[in-house]
């Protein structure tokens, strides 16, 4: 299975009384199938899932399987602290008809998590997974890095295909490439680190930004496929900025409000994540009204 592409970490939209709001997600998700997407994330980090029912998750995977495009792929999700509920959520997804499962690392017990742990959990999720596997570090907030020792052993079994590696560490992703084979995909959640490293061979990225920005990090990923390489370097210049005034300076509450300014739904987070200030919103809408007009037109 080629995942190759850029895709958003779906946002979760929730109503004004803080309950979970389908409606809303169907909505974006009509507005993202006329992108150049190449599919979507359900319940990942910027997805809010660990805030999330397990009622709520289920209900998310239905709606966006429901209503997202048929040429789109749909990768959800499927990390828990414990081997045997991570295995129950692949199997899940796979019922629902989900191309691949995201399986981030567990880290509530941190230092009991060695080489030997995170290998035995991530083989006995794949034994029983009945979709493809990919590996998910993200350690900014689980604490808990997938070294590249241990990515290369694991892209040995037939059912891990790739790993979304969040370290935002490009020496990283170019070990992980020069060691596995060719067939294990290697995505980057990283916005600033799509265009340095697509030269080195990932398959693409799985990006917050592409919630609030789509058309400009589907269109840099094009732009280096098609060897416009001038033209990829200055957009990769602008995603920079945008990616840190509203991944890095404010999160999930900045993602949220650049898709309502764009047409989106995104919404207010949920507790105990707090909403934007309004100094923040300014500096937000600023950055949107600098932007060429084709970054913000509907």
């Amino acid at each position: 299975m080629d995942l190759s592409g850029i895709y958003p970490a779906l946002t979760t939209p929730f109503a004004h009384d803080g309950s979970l709001s389908l409606a809303d997600l169907k909505h974006n998700i009509l507005k993202y199938n006329s992108t150049d997407l190449s599919g979507y994330v359900v319940n990942g980090s910027t997805g809010e899932s660990m805030l999330l029912s397990r009622e709520e998750i289920d209900g998310i995977l239905i709606t966006v399987k429901d209503v997202a495009a048929k040429d789109k792929k749909l990768i959800a999700g499927c990390g828990a602290e414990g081997t045997a509920d991570t295995i129950e959520r692949t199997k899940r997804a796979a019922q629902l008809g989900y191309d691949a499962a995201l399986v981030k690392t567990p880290h509530y017990y941190k230092p009991l998590y060695k080489t030997d742990a995170l290998l035995r959990h991530y083989r006995s999720v794949a034994d029983a997974s009945p979709i493809p596997v990919l590996l998910y570090s993200v350690p900014i907030f689980t604490g808990v890095t997938l070294e590249a020792n241990e990515v290369l052993t694991l892209s040995e079994h037939e059912n891990i295909i790739g790993i979304k590696d969040s370290s935002g560490d490009v020496r990283r992703a170019a070990e992980i490439l020069a060691g596995a084979s060719t067939k294990f995909q290697v995505f980057v959640g990283g916005a600033p680190t799509v265009y340095p490293c697509l030269p080195m061979g990932i398959r693409g990225a799985i990006l917050a930004l592409a919630c609030a920005l789509p058309e400009k990090c589907t269109a840099l990923y094009q732009l280096f496929r098609t060897g416009q390489h001038d033209k990829a370097r200055e957009l990769h210049e602008i995603i920079v900025r945008c990616s840190k005034l509203i991944i890095s300076d404010s999160g999930i509450p900045a993602v949220k409000f650049v898709m309502d300014q764009r047409g989106y739904r995104g919404g207010l987070p949920r507790l105990p994540i707090l909403p934007l200030h309004e100094a923040q919103k300014k500096h937000l809408t600023e950055l949107l009204a600098n932007l060429e007009p084709a970054a913000v037109r509907e």
